[in-house]
């Protein structure tokens, strides 16, 4: 089970890498199997169900993102952890509210994701 300093850890350095805009800072929180559920998949590639799958393919997607929104900026509202997994909510530049769902392999990257939009 996580802690909740492991877990406000993990959230500090997912953020800080974010807001760095440094891909391969934000990518090493991922496993190479990762899965991504999120509507600006559908958004910014066109996948109809919203999914991207693998490291390999997460890049393509974060690098096209950081370049879409070069004023990215996320800003940490809460942590919520569980077994292996933790529940970050934060606000990004325009005010819009994130909640990223994250599954942790025992290795503690991320395996699977599905992020959920406020507004």
């Amino acid at each position: 089970m996580l802690s909740a300093s492991e877990a406000h850890a993990f959230a500090e350095h997912w953020v800080a890498a974010w807001n760095a805009h440094d891909l391969e800072r934000i990518l090493a929180h991922y496993g190479d199997e990762v899965e991504l559920v999120s509507p600006v998949v559908v958004q910014l590639l066109g996948v109809v169900d919203g999914t991207v799958r693998g490291k390999s393919a997460l890049r393509g997607y974060f690098a096209r993102g950081l370049e879409a929104f070069p004023q990215l900026r996320f800003t940490l509202e809460r942590v919520a952890w569980g077994v292996r997994s933790l529940v970050l909510v934060y606000v990004n530049q325009r005010g819009t509210r994130t909640a990223e769902f994250m599954e942790l392999a025992p290795a503690g990257t991320v395996t699977r994701v599905v992020a959920n939009y406020d507004g």
